[in-house]
């Protein structure tokens, strides 16, 4: 385990690593699958820059102490027991279906 000042320093060295520069913006963009026009490329470097400098901020702060949340208020899900069914009925699950082909769900592409 990283000592808190080690920790710091190998977060830092990351972010350099991470610098984002206009070559960097496209890929982004790509990978987001968002179009983004050549005059907001450099504004978006200096604010995706500036997200990062924070993310550094936060993480030189020490949470060994904190324990891992599932949520913030507490509280846990209600449990339900299971119940045996019917279930393996395509027929009666597809009876609705807009369209179905061999026991299926059919549905339009979403990926490219």
């Amino acid at each position: 385990m990283l000592l808190p000042l080690q920790q710091l320093f190998v977060t830092r060295l990351v972010i350099r690593l991470m610098t984002i520069d206009k070559n960097t913006i496209p890929r982004i963009a790509r990978l987001a699958r968002l179009e983004i026009a050549l005059e907001r490329e450099s504004a978006l470097s200096e604010e995706l820059a500036s997200i990062l400098s924070w993310v550094e901020q936060l993480n030189a702060l020490d949470t060994a102490e904190v324990e891992p949340l599932a949520s913030v208020t507490g509280h846990d899900l209600p449990l339900r027991e299971d119940k045996v069914t019917t279930g393996n009925d395509p027929d009666a699950v597809l009876s609705n279906a807009p369209e179905k082909t061999s026991n299926f769900f059919v549905v339009p592409k979403v990926v490219e």
